[in-house]
């Protein structure tokens, strides 16, 4: 009898362990295919991520506006909106560039630093151009000395757009992407370099900032936003002056209270 009950119970034993052993083998196929459905569910979101960011850097490749060059406006390309305006900051950076950049990047408007060789002298001045560039900013070639390029010889003219781009590439790692030459005045030779460089030349539409009567932050933000030569696409001047950054704020209310955008420099047809 006692033989009997121990091979009953070893029977038993072996059943237990048999269903143990497929129960065990049953989580382990469930747990594979849960593991394998959440590697394909990772895969697949992996893919989407990877095609939302391939379409978002080709809608970026493509060029929203262009510089109409017979006034330097910026035009919009195919369905890019009309109503929408350049900011553009000359002389920089002098004593209110860096502030200036920290107000439009505040304010998320975007703009083009003109600078000069003669304000990047020194290791600040070096590292104030370094700030602007580093909060998002595009930097212009405004030429090294602020020479009239009509004045100085073709050598000459060469010397003040390519020394200063090699300066700015030395302090910021690239070269600049625009080019506007002091008082708006170019030559046939030194458009031929600014071509070679890869720059897009541009002038503007209207500033005010160094006339004596706009040297008031109050005068100079209502003559910006109420003159009668703003326009859709207009291409705003201003320098890197005290009354300016002073008026930047209410300029930018202005515009944008009467439905103005503010054009990325980077949407810019030639910026690569």
């Amino acid at each position: 009898m006692t033989a009997c009950s121990s091979g009953e119970d070893n029977s038993a034993a072996t059943d237990t362990s048999n269903e143990t052993e497929e129960t065990t083998s049953e989580t382990k196929e469930e747990s594979v295919e849960d593991s394998t459905e959440e590697e394909k569910t990772e895969e697949a979101a992996e893919e989407t991520a990877e095609e939302e960011e391939a379409e978002e850097e080709a809608a970026q490749a493509e060029p929203l506006y262009r510089v109409n060059p017979a006034n330097s406006s910026v035009e919009p390309i195919a369905d890019a909106n009309p109503q929408a305006v350049l900011i553009t900051i000359d002389d920089a950076p002098d004593k209110q560039g860096v502030a200036m950049a920290e107000t439009l990047k505040e304010l998320d408007v975007p703009a083009i630093f003109f600078v000069n060789g003669h304000f990047l002298d020194t290791d600040e001045e070096k590292e104030n151009l370094k700030k602007i560039h580093d909060m998002g900013f595009a930097i212009g070639n405004h030429t090294y000395s602020h020479a009239n390029l009509k004045t100085v010889s073709e050598e000459q003219q060469r010397e003040e757009i390519i020394e200063l781009s090699d300066l700015v590439e030395e302090i910021i790692g690239e070269r600049p992407e625009f080019f506007r030459a002091p008082h708006g005045v170019n030559t046939d030779f030194s458009r031929a370099v600014v071509e070679e460089e890869g720059m897009v030349l541009m002038n503007w539409t209207f500033g005010y900032d160094w006339e004596k009567q706009y040297m008031d932050a109050a005068a100079l933000a209502d003559i910006m936003v109420n003159t009668e030569f703003m326009r859709d696409g207009a291409n705003l001047l201003m320098h890197d002056r005290a009354w300016t950054a002073e008026a930047l704020p209410a300029i930018v209310q202005g515009l944008d209270e009467k439905g103005y955008d503010f054009i990325d420099p980077a949407t810019i047809e030639g910026i690569e």
